[in-house]
């Protein structure tokens, strides 16, 4: 056999040897090498993740898929005290203190919080990735005013919920020191530990603000571009496609939405200028890490998510997604979409019936539409559990040195009397 020929064989058992040991992975990488496309699949996936939760900016779909990440991978998520609810303590600053001690030490933080990075830092590992997500300005006011109705006085005040009349005149109805103001005004740079109040014209903060967050992030999602912000995700995380497949959680119906008319966006950008600038800076950074990624691959990669996606949804539900409902009519209350208020609806989606599923569990199936409250609480239950079987075992038993005090006397059925004895106070959690 001449020189050639060895080398062609050696080089196909090579090729060989190298498909059965990338199995599964090997799959996609191939279909990111045909496409032209730089393959992460080369390093091993990420798993230390900060997603700062934005508010109405499709942050709650993020999250859910950082929860079935963190599911799938056995994970730790930082989940909040039940004493701050599904946030941290939201809108004071974050501190470890308002993580519930049984989901440390986390390797996910994904729940709502106003950034504290110093600290956010000291509570993740070293090698945690931060990411973010932003909404263009005009529709996420929009959203926020609705949604934040009742809650927000500056709001609450505007005669007949007008959003128009509120931008004709903010100053009049808007309270920098009252409690929900960071809803009426430059909320992302509030979310994002800034100051919300600072003067537009000074260019020197934003400017600098803008840098800080630059440097914090790895990436700023931006949500009027959701899918092509996935594909940057799963690139600098090393992920799998199916890790970043989704559905659409936490949206209103048509008639909870007002319509934008001319000028009123240029109003709102006006009023939330902090904000109109972190957007505009970051929505222009998204598209120059898309250009280097390559145009012709990011637009095969959404392409093949979006097939991907239905695909699921199809194994999932037999057909394409569960159908939009309002919450009153789910009759899973697991379900359930919070409402924030009787002028607002939120829809979710039911659990269909008489579904044949083709392969799907039926448990990622159930989770993918879970609402944010739930699946929080779900998860809270599930790594408490673990904490209790990992972190607190039991004392060895040691032979009593004392007689076994004597049963207690039967009531009048038979069954042993309650104990009066005051119950010993708990021993403190570690922290």
């Amino acid at each position: 056999m001449s020189l050639k020929k060895i080398l062609l064989v050696l080089v196909a058992i090579s090729c060989v040897s190298m498909l059965l040991h990338q199995g599964g992975h090997f799959s996609w990488s191939y279909k990111s090498f045909r496409l032209g496309c730089p393959s992460p699949g080369a390093r091993p996936k990420h798993t230390s993740i900060a997603f700062l939760k934005t508010h109405k900016t499709a942050s709650t779909t993020v999250q859910n898929l950082l929860f079935r990440f963190a599911e799938r991978h056995n994970l730790t998520v930082a989940l909040p005290l039940q004493a701050c609810d599904h946030q941290f303590c939201y809108p004071r600053p974050f501190s470890a203190r308002f993580v519930h001690p049984h989901t440390l030490p986390p390797d996910v933080v994904t729940s709502h919080m106003r950034l504290d990075l110093p600290e956010l830092r000291r509570l993740m590992p070293n090698d945690t990735v931060y990411v973010t997500i932003l909404r263009e300005p005009a529709a996420m006011f929009e959203s926020l005013f609705t949604y934040y109705n009742q809650y927000c006085p500056s709001f609450r005040r505007v005669p007949n919920g007008s959003l128009e009349a509120f931008l004709a005149q903010p100053g009049r109805y808007y309270r920098p020191e009252e409690k929900y103001s960071m809803y009426a005004r430059n909320t992302l740079t509030f979310d994002l530990g800034g100051d919300k109040d600072r003067s537009p014209a000074d260019a020197a903060y934003a400017e600098r603000f803008i840098q800080e967050v630059e440097g914090a992030f790895s990436l700023v999602m931006i949500a009027e571009h959701f899918d092509e912000s996935l594909v940057l995700l799963r690139h600098l995380l090393a992920w799998d496609p199916e890790d970043v497949l989704y559905l659409k959680l936490n949206m209103r119906t048509a008639g909870s939405r007002q319509a934008l008319g001319a000028g009123l966006p240029a109003r709102v950008r006006a009023w939330n200028a902090l904000d109109a600038r972190l957007y505009d800076h970051f929505n222009a950074t998204l598209w120059r890490k898309l250009a280097a990624l390559g145009p012709e691959c990011v637009a095969r990669e959404v392409r093949l998510l979006r097939r991907q996606r239905d695909g699921l949804l199809r194994r999932c539900f037999g057909s394409g997604a569960p159908p939009l409902r309002p919450a009153a009519q789910i009759q899973n209350k697991e379900l359930r979409p919070w409402q924030p208020s009787a002028k607002v609806d939120i829809v979710g989606y039911d659990w269909p019936a008489n579904v044949s599923r083709a392969g799907a569990p039926p448990d990622l199936c159930l989770k993918l539409i879970m609402p944010e409250v739930q699946y929080s609480r779900l998860l809270l239950k599930a790594q408490s559990l673990r904490y209790r079987k990992t972190a607190l075992p039991r004392a060895p038993r040691t032979p009593p040195t004392s007689p076994p005090p004597p049963p207690r006397p039967l009531g009048r059925a038979g069954r042993p009397r309650p104990d009066r004895t005051p119950p010993r106070p708990p021993s403190p959690r570690p922290h």
